[in-house]
């Protein structure tokens, strides 16, 4: 498993420096990375970044969460809240 994550050069840096953008290694053994990727295989399960820790020598520490993604009827909803704010936003305006 690999995952593509920006971590800010070294400002002092120099030509050893590392890539800001390389791919970096998810340190986890067999089971728990066969675990994740049977997870996300299901349609809409996602692997989230929830906390991102760095310490003094400049080593992350990510915490991941499994998202999953919104339900259609979800989806609906959030669309008709959205509709009947910005339809309540353009009638408040009118009256002013």
């Amino acid at each position: 498993f690999v995952i593509n994550m920006t971590v800010e050069e070294y400002a002092y840096g120099n030509y050893y420096n590392h890539r800001p953008k390389a791919e970096r290694k998810l340190l986890l053994n067999k089971k728990e990375l066969k675990k994740l990727k049977k997870e996300i295989d299901v349609k809409g399960n996602a692997i989230i970044p929830l906390k991102l820790f760095v310490n003094d020598r400049g080593l992350a520490k990510l915490v991941i969460g499994l998202g999953k993604g919104k339900k259609l009827y979800d989806k609906r909803e959030t669309i008709k809240d959205r509709d009947n704010k910005r339809n309540l936003d353009r009638i408040k305006k009118d009256f002013r």
